[in-house]
């Protein structure tokens, strides 16, 4: 079978390497363009960039899928499916027409639950008990398109975003393979969504990771779980921001939100609005991630300072 892959980050590059193992046809890989990053705005590529270099897979990075060019592009390479696995943008009609076979997705929820941008980061945050990955032929719509497989798991207490990505991509890829193996069936077989029983989990933003110590300590657990590795959830401290990694809910007073109930030699304690927060390991502005106990010998926290929202 004739493949064409498009993907950009880390959560598509187990399924990119499944692909190649099996030993399909994978005509191209279509992944978005280099970035400037850093001081420096040095050159990046994508992780599926680095692996199709690795496999010495053909590479197209067009800045729109909307321009005749990469279109013929794509018929030229007369793929029998395209598989798209967070690439970044919509695909148009256009494309979704090119390959016989259609257009497969991973998604990495159980849809119709969780459309959209950020799936595994809204389970963590709404404090989830199972989550996973749904193989779906793609449409015209944001992941309305009809289900091929799903595959279920539970999530750990301290499940974190990282962590979770990790797991659903080695998944999504071993399914991947699965379907791939008797497409026809698959597709002869598939269900199509409820739409009304659709959630969406929009796009991230650093303005989302701040922490409002007024919420739930239970709720704010999941926030720092959800926001690990990126963007961090953080919270203001002398002027500064800083970014809470890894916390426990305990039980609290009925003292101002964000004060500092307790400081011990290895973690302190904050106020929330409901129970507190046992705080483990932290990260200052402009320094890397350090335990409670490295930060608290260069600083000076009293119980009854309040921090910052």
């Amino acid at each position: 079978m004739r493949i064409v892959f498009m993907g950009t980050p880390a959560f598509a590059v187990p399924s990119l390497k499944a692909v190649y193992d099996q030993g399909y046809d994978i005509a191209a890989v279509v992944t978005q363009p280099d970035k400037e990053r850093g001081r420096g705005k040095r050159i990046s590529f994508s992780p599926v960039k680095e692996c199709a270099e690795a496999l010495k897979i053909p590479v197209l990075q067009p800045s729109t899928m909307h321009d005749e060019t990469i279109l013929a592009q794509l018929r030229n390479l007369r793929p029998e499916v395209i598989i798209v696995i967070a690439y970044g943008k919509i695909l148009p009609k256009k494309v979704l027409d090119i390959p016989p076979f259609g257009c497969l997705n991973i998604h990495g929820s159980l849809l119709p639950k969780y459309r959209g941008a950020a799936p595994i980061q809204r389970a963590i945050y709404e404090g989830a008990q199972t989550s996973g990955i749904t193989i779906m032929m793609l449409d015209e719509g944001m992941d309305t398109g009809k289900i091929l497989k799903k595959c279920e798991i539970s999530l750990d207490v301290k499940e974190t975003t990282g962590t979770l990505f990790e797991k659903l991509s080695k998944i999504g890829s071993q399914a991947l393979v699965e379907v791939l193996h008797d497409l026809k069936n698959y597709e002869a077989h598939a269900v199509a969504q409820c739409h009304a029983e659709a959630t969406y989990a929009d796009k991230i933003t650093k303005e989302m990771a701040e922490i409002n110590w007024a919420d739930e300590a239970a709720h704010i657990e999941c926030l720092i779980r959800a926001f690990d590795p990126q963007p961090g959830a953080y919270c203001m401290y002398q002027g500064k921001r800083l970014k809470i990694w890894k916390a426990d809910v305990v039980s609290g007073g009925d003292g101002i939100p964000g004060t500092i109930l307790e400081v011990t030699k290895q973690y302190f304690t904050v106020q929330t609005g409901s129970n507190a927060l046992q705080i483990y390991e932290v990260q200052p502005e402009s320094r890397k991630r350090l335990a409670a106990a490295q930060f608290l010998q260069g600083c000076v926290l009293i119980p009854g300072q309040v921090l910052q929202r």
